[in-house]
């Protein structure tokens, strides 16, 4: 097991790592839409704050020397389902054909106050 740690994405906000190698799998914590600079959440809109994320994910990913286009397993929480296609939208817009298995969930709240995170699973082969 090995911790993948990304200097350019934000930094965890408690006792986790931001991701674990483990073999040929790259497992990603669940990443907000907090500016890696600033600290801070991007915007309140939901297609900002899910683009925010995926480019912190994709971050992560680099680190462990993978991309988007590897991830096989996305989890996506969000605290209105409302927001969920324009969510949709802007993920697909992240991801490639063949897209990574994927679930949703609605949520009470989540550690700060953002409408969306997301966590991955990624290949190395």
């Amino acid at each position: 097991m090995e911790e993948i740690q990304a200097e350019k994405a934000p930094a965890s906000i408690g006792p986790f790592s931001q991701a674990i190698k483990d073999g040929d799998r790259i497992f990603v914590s669940g990443q907000g839409p907090v500016d890696p600079e600033s600290g801070e959440v991007v915007s309140e809109n939901i297609g900002e704050q899910t683009a925010q994320t995926l480019e912190n994910i994709n971050t992560v990913l680099e680190a462990a020397e993978c991309s988007l286009d590897d991830v096989v397993k996305a989890t996506v929480f969000v605290t209105d389902m409302d927001n969920y296609d324009e969510i949709n939208e802007v993920y697909g817009e992240y991801m490639s054909d063949p897209y990574p298995a994927r679930s949703a969930f609605e949520v009470r709240d989540l550690p700060i106050d953002i409408g969306v995170e997301i966590e991955v699973i990624a290949t190395t082969n």
